[in-house]
């Protein structure tokens, strides 16, 4: 058994796709054409294209618990997911110089450091540096 699809909740599809590629640095992997204008869309890591798929998910807009959950998730600041990252200082200043905003700063945490972002589409993302 192994994962190769995670689902993210966003509000805005077409949104999340130009933050999570153009500013995040993934690549698109499908792009499908759903119902009602929703698209089956997956990003990937640039370094690990044949990797987990990251699936841009448009439940909050059709599903009021999903909304529910994300909001609670994103008002109490816990995130949604994390990304592992070689140097979370580094990536803080390169998402920081594209006017992402951090409702946490990098933060040595003991094992790891940490720092948390908002994805503009509903959701706090942790990005995390192993020691």
């Amino acid at each position: 058994m192994k994962i190769s699809v995670v689902g993210i909740p966003v509000r805005d599809q077409a949104k999340a796709l130009q933050f999570y590629t153009e500013v995040l640095g993934f690549v698109k992997k499908t792009d499908i054409p759903l119902s009602e204008g929703n698209r089956w869309l997956t990003v990937v890591s640039k370094h690990q294209q044949d990797g987990p798929e990251l699936l841009l998910e448009p439940a909050p807009n059709h599903f009021e618990p999903a909304k529910v959950f994300q909001e609670a998730l994103f008002n109490a600041g816990i995130p949604y997911t994390q990304f592992n990252v070689d140097d979370v200082e580094a990536e803080y200043d390169r998402l920081s110089k594209l006017g992402v905003e951090f409702s946490m700063k990098p933060t040595d945490v003991g094992t790891a450091k940490i720092a948390v972002l908002n994805d503009t589409c509903g959701n706090n993302i942790q990005l995390v540096e192993m020691k």
